[in-house]
């Protein structure tokens, strides 16, 4: 196992946007109270958040001792002028069924196009790995948002899944476990573990 790296993707609490079922990229909104309720049994050696506040909180909460890392590469697509809104008020927009159909070519009004998101979120990425690889860490934990988790494990994890296929919940995070080397190639980890949050006073 020495030669192995753990990287955790945890996505931040639930908001009252979220609970909306609105868009939430860029813009904030205050996380729901149950997050409260939730706890985490692990720890990591080193510790990155996206700078929104979503996932500034919940790093706080989950782990509460830890010195986390902002970065703005982790944020959330940028929805742009779809921010704060939902399906049922936008399902009838011709250009926003355009993008649901292929989101990688089309892009919100005033948003951030899909391979400008991925190119961030990219160097993000290899900010994490290359302190990881050169301090020898064995193991990280990453907070950031669901778009973020669903590109990385399209990229990184073992199975080949698109973009969309993934689950990402925000009552669970997932470890990506790397060979070091395979880790500084830029291939994908070698197993993908589910790291669930428990709900106090159950475990």
């Amino acid at each position: 196992m020495d030669d192995r790296v753990v990287i955790a993707l945890f996505r931040h609490g639930v908001t009252e946007e979220n609970k909306r079922k609105a868009y939430l990229g860029w813009n904030d909104s205050p996380l729901s109270p149950e997050i409260k309720d939730f706890v985490i049994s692990k720890s990591y050696e080193h510790y990155y958040s996206s700078d929104l506040q979503r996932c500034v909180q919940t790093g706080e909460r989950l782990f509460s001792n830890a010195s986390i890392k902002l970065l703005k590469e982790l944020r959330e697509m940028n929805f742009g002028k779809w921010e704060g809104k939902t399906y049922e008020e936008l399902k009838d927009n011709v250009h926003y069924r355009n993008w649901l159909k292929a989101p990688t070519i089309h892009l919100p009004p005033d948003g951030e196009p899909y391979h400008e998101f991925t190119r961030r979120v990219d160097s993000g990425w290899t900010k994490i790995t290359g302190e990881l690889l050169t301090s020898n860490l064995k193991s990280c934990a990453v907070i950031t948002h669901g778009g973020v988790i669903r590109y990385l494990l399209s990229r990184f994890a073992p199975d080949r899944k698109e973009f969309w296929t993934w689950q990402v919940n925000h009552d669970q995070g997932y470890e990506l476990i790397f060979e070091r080397d395979s880790l500084r190639r830029g291939e994908r980890c070698i197993l993908l573990l589910e790291v669930p949050l428990t709900a106090k006073g159950h475990g």
